[in-house]
C-alpha cells in the first residue's frame, strides 16, 4: 500500500516541477530580457526649466510714476534622440494695453533638428530679421528695442527655417512664415512671408549682417547691421527700411540707431543710444528722434541685473520733448 502511495506522490511532484519550471524559466527570462529592452530605447534627458521676470518703474513728466511687471516668462527646453530638441516659452504677463489686463500668451514653441552645419526649425519662433531683435531680451543693453525695429521688424511668427553655419565666419538663415504674427491659428491672407538673413565675419571683432523679408507682392523690408567688439567695448548700428509697391520712394518709412556700450568692470555696463525713425507718408507728425543713456549692474551674474536708464524722445511736427527715467530689476532663473 505504501509503495503505491509513494509512487503517486512522486508522479505528482514531477508534474508540479514540470509545470513550475517553465514559469520560473519565463520569470528568469523576463528579468534578463528587461535590460535588453531598456537598452534598445534611447534614454531621454529630463527637460530644463527656466525663465525670467522684469519689474520696472517709470517716472515721466506730466505722467507721474508707474510700476509694471514688464515680463514674466517660463521656458522648457529639452533634447530628444536622433538630434532633435524642443523649446517652449510662455509669457505669463503679456500686456494688452494701458486699459486692459495682462493675459498669458505663447512666445516660442518649436522642434529643431541639428546636424552640423545644418539646422532645421519648425514651429513659432523669432523671424530672422535684425541683429538686435534676435538678441535675447535678457541680454539687451537697454530696456526696449530701438523704435525703428519695434515698428518695422517682424517678431515671432509660425513657420519653418533652414540655417547653415560655416564656423563662426558665415551663417545663413532662410525661412517661410505665415506672416500673421505670433499665435495666429491660420494664415488669414493665404500668402506667406519669406525671410532671409546672412551674417559675415571678415575678422573676429567685426560682424556684418543683412536681412530681408518679402510680405506678399506689395511689401519688402530690409535691414543692414554692423557690430564691432573690442576689450569690453561694443559699437552696433542698424538701418531698416520698408518699401511698398506703388508708393513713392521718398515716402517709404525708414530708421536707424547707433548704440555704444562699455564694461569698465565685468559686472558694470555703460550704454548710450541715438536713434531716428521716419514715416514720410504721414508727414512730420510721425517722425521720432531718441537719445538714451543707461547703466546696468550684474548683482548675480547671469541671474540678477539692475538697470537705470534715462531717455529723451522728440516726436511730432514740433519735435516735442518727452523725458523719462526707468529703473528695472531682472531675474533669470
Amino acid at each position: 500500500m505504501w509503495p503505491r502511495t509513494a509512487l503517486i506522490a512522486c508522479f505528482a511532484a514531477g508534474g508540479l516541477l514540470a509545470v513550475s519550471a517553465p514559469v520560473a524559466l519565463g520569470a528568469a527570462d523576463s528579468t534578463t530580457a528587461a535590460p535588453v529592452a531598456a537598452a534598445s530605447a534611447p534614454a531621454i534627458a529630463p527637460p530644463k526649466l527656466g525663465g525670467y521676470l522684469q519689474v520696472r518703474a517709470i517716472a515721466q513728466a506730466h505722467a507721474g510714476l508707474s510700476q509694471s511687471l514688464n515680463r514674466a516668462r517660463f521656458s522648457i527646453d529639452g533634447k530628444l534622440p536622433e538630434r532633435f530638441s524642443y523649446r517652449l516659452l510662455a509669457e505669463l504677463e503679456a500686456s494688452t494695453g494701458a486699459k486692459s489686463a495682462a493675459t498669458p500668451s505663447l512666445r516660442e514653441t518649436y522642434v529643431r533638428w541639428t546636424s552640423a552645419p545644418v539646422m532645421l526649425t519648425a514651429g513659432q519662433f523669432k523671424v530672422p530679421f535684425s541683429r538686435e531683435v534676435l538678441i535675447s531680451l535678457t541680454q539687451l543693453e537697454l530696456a526696449d528695442l530701438a523704435t525703428v525695429l519695434d515698428s518695422l521688424a517682424p517678431k515671432y511668427d509660425v513657420g519653418v527655417m533652414l540655417e547653415h553655419a560655416h564656423g563662426a565666419e558665415f551663417t545663413f538663415q532662410l525661412g517661410v512664415f505665415n506672416g500673421d504674427g505670433a499665435n495666429a491659428t491660420v494664415n488669414r491672407d493665404s500668402t506667406v512671408m519669406w525671410a532671409a538673413r546672412t551674417v559675415f565675419r571678415p575678422i573676429p571683432p567685426l560682424a556684418l549682417g543683412l536681412s530681408g523679408t518679402r510680405d506678399g507682392d506689395d511689401s519688402l523690408r530690409w535691414c543692414a547691421d554692423a557690430q564691432v567688439q573690442h576689450r569690453g567695448a561694443t559699437l552696433r548700428g542698424e538701418y531698416a527700411k520698408r518699401v511698398v509697391r506703388g508708393r513713392a520712394t521718398d515716402a517709404n518709412e525708414f530708421g536707424w540707431y547707433l548704440l555704444e556700450s562699455y564694461r569698465p568692470t565685468p559686472d558694470v555696463m555703460l550704454v548710450a543710444r541715438q536713434e531716428r525713425y521716419e514715416r514720410p507718408v504721414f508727414g512730420a507728425a510721425r517722425r521720432v528722434r531718441g537719445l538714451a543713456f543707461a547703466a546696468s549692474y550684474d548683482v548675480a551674474p547671469s541671474h540678477v541685473k539692475l538697470l537705470a536708464e534715462w531717455s529723451r524722445r522728440e516726436a511730432g511736427v514740433r519735435l516735442t520733448r518727452t523725458d523719462a527715467f526707468l529703473a528695472q530689476v531682472q531675474v533669470v532663473y
